[in-house]
């Protein structure tokens, strides 16, 4: 079918659904509903065979819903309706949510519905609900329901008391500041950190804090800290932990109020944010070895077992400042001196990266300067990747990355990959040529003209497709919730091949005969070359568009690469490019038959 995405931004649920229809072999296109292009006229353009609304603040029009059929994606379980469905569910404590695909009617989210699916709800912030089971289970119903729609015979179900298995129906407020706003000399952490997971990330929580007021943004439980509630108690990686009625919480991040006139503000790391006004507090280590039964946060983790390292890490958003980059740098260089023969790289959950943090670099006193000392330090890390030869490295991507962030996974030896995750392997968007070693290693993974076309049509991909074209080497099927542990067995099961001593010895034997000829460095030159010459010159589009992105600037029409109705069909081409990909890296040996041309196949 042609089906037409209408959405208020090419958000994360938006491109899940755009990629996984297309895989389905589903013609998809994309217009964003914006207040001052009529969205009537973008869908007659179109013709399409259904309209479907991944994720809509406004109302579709009665001529587009009257002229053709239009389904809803609704964060909410059968019966549930209004705009901040998933906020109540988490600020409530629910144990369990679920996702609604219904047509579009006269009234908000009261049409037929043509599917509806649980989910659990982890307590997790809303952000990473709504990318992990709430995307999981919303992919599921978004493709029953037009399974449902394509065979021409299914009747959706009603809602109302005429329907014989009447669910009454909840019609929830929007939730405001008044409902979220945090009482620290009453509210327990557990009520707190409800409170900051149903506005993460956004609208956040508005407070007051050293004499200014803030949005307050993630929440993460510290048992080991007590103080007067509401008191500020240390600071750890950019996050600040404030004390509670009966412990304390992280919040990693702060937006100050906007004034009246002024342009809209942006999300920091919360000690960055407060600048002079944070008191002289103690920053507080991460703990060397996480006590399970306690209670704490830290954005970059590490654990072995066995012969296996595991170097997690979770930032904000996915964003990789100059100072996380550094930190992570100085974590993966401890974890390459223990003794352990397979290292994974990667969170466990949520995103993986979404390289340099345009945030940060955009309330720089220099952005230019920030953004060049940024990309540094992203291709630092990559470079240590690229050369560990000691080791075998997996890059465990459990959700969604971007740009520098892909790159990143890709500089490992294998890539695996949760089958939720979207993957956006371009820079275009944002005006960038792109570093962090791509040249070498996305070309070498997809070939020449591939790693080409992916970059110029800057669409994001599932798992799966970039399974098929040898950018992911594994595709795990899983949960959220169940990645971390699942990538632990693999990677058990990795290092205990009897080949992978000489896979290690073969990656070393590779990069020392790619060092005797075009050195690794000699990419990284050309490719800071260019990302000098943007960042130093002031008309550069990127800094435009950065502003743009940071300030949430909504575009004046749909980007016209999002606009044309795509499939999957032209991902097929890179089969001619196989002949050049690297082949120490691939999929564990062990799962894996090889076939007539000399690659590996899955059995």
């Amino acid at each position: 079918m042609h089906i037409l995405l209408v959405a208020s931004a090419f958000n994360s649920l938006t491109q899940r659904v755009h990629v996984e229809l297309r895989d389905h072999g589903h013609m998809v296109a994309v217009e964003l509903a914006l207040p001052e292009r009529p969205l009537a006229e973008a869908v007659r353009r179109h013709v399409p065979d259904l309209v479907l609304a991944p994720m809509l603040k406004t109302a579709i029009p009665r001529e587009v819903w009257a002229a053709y059929p239009c389904f809803i994606v609704h964060p909410g379980p059968f019966g549930d309706r209004g705009p901040s469905s998933l906020d109540w569910a988490i600020q409530r404590g629910a144990d369990r949510w679920g996702v609604t695909v219904l047509q579009a009617v006269q009234d908000m989210d009261a049409g037929d519905v043509w599917a509806s699916v649980d989910c659990v709800v982890p307590p997790v912030g809303k952000s990473d609900l709504y990318r992990g089971e709430i995307a999981d289970a919303a992919l599921t119903a978004v493709l029953l329901a037009v399974e449902r729609f394509a065979s021409g015979t299914h009747t959706p179900r009603p809602q109302g008391p005429a329907h014989a298995e009447y669910t009454p129906v909840r019609i929830r407020p929007y939730l405001d500041q008044s409902v979220r706003r945090i009482d620290w000399d009453t509210d327990s952490t557990e009520t707190v950190l409800r409170k900051l997971r149903a506005a993460d990330s956004q609208p956040g929580v508005l407070d007051v804090l050293c004499g200014a007021e803030w949005y307050l943004h993630g929440g993460h439980p510290e048992d080991g800290l007590r103080g007067a509630p509401g008191e500020l108690l240390a600071t750890r990686a950019g996050a600040i932990c404030r004390a509670t009625t009966d412990g304390a919480v992280w919040i990693p991040e702060l937006r100050r109020r906007r004034a009246p006139g002024q342009p809209p503000t942006y999300k920091l790391p919360a000690a960055q944010a407060l600048g002079d006004r944070l008191p002289s507090l103690p920053e507080l280590a991460a703990p060397d070895c996480a006590d399970p039964r306690r209670r704490t946060w830290t954005d970059i983790g590490y654990r072995e077992e066995g012969s296996v390292g595991v170097l997690s890490f979770s930032f904000p958003g996915g964003a990789m400042s100059t100072t996380q980059c550094r930190r992570l740098l100085d974590a993966y260089r401890q974890a390459c001196a223990r003794p352990t023969s397979v290292l994974v790289l990667g969170g466990q959950r949520d995103f993986f990266s979404n390289g340099i943090h345009l945030n940060v670099i955009e309330a720089a006193e220099d952005p230019a300067a920030e953004s060049w000392a940024n990309i540094n330090a992203i291709d630092d890390l990559v470079e240590a990747v690229l050369t560990t030869t000691d080791r075998l490295v997996v890059s465990a991507v459990a959700g969604n990355s971007a740009a520098g962030g892909t790159m990143l996974a890709l500089a490992a030896d294998e890539v695996w990959c949760r089958a939720g995750a979207v993957l956006n392997p371009h820079y275009r968007l944002m005006g960038l040529y792109g570093s962090e070693y791509w040249t070498y290693t996305l070309p070498r993974r997809v070939g020449a003209a591939t790693a080409d076309r992916l970059l110029g049509e800057a669409l994001p991909m599932s798992a799966a497709s970039a399974r098929d074209l040898g950018l992911v080497d594994r595709v795990v099927d899983c949960g959220p919730g169940d990645f971390a542990e699942e990538v632990g067995r693999l990677a058990i099961r990795l290092a205990a091949l009897p080949g992978s001593p000489s896979r290690i010895a073969a990656k070393k034997a590779e990069l020392e005969r790619q060092e005797c000829g075009e050195p690794l460095a000699a990419f990284r030159e050309r490719e800071l070359t260019r990302m000098r010459r943007t960042f130093d010159d002031p008309d550069a589009p990127y800094h435009a568009l950065r502003r743009a992105f940071v300030h949430k600037r909504r575009p004046e029409s749909t980007p016209p690469h999002l606009g044309l109705a795509a499939t999957t069909a032209t991902r097929t081409a890179a089969g001619a490019d196989r002949s050049t990909r690297a082949r120490v890296t691939g999929t564990a040996l062990d799962d894996l038959s090889r076939r007539p041309d000399g690659w590996y196949q899955e059995s």
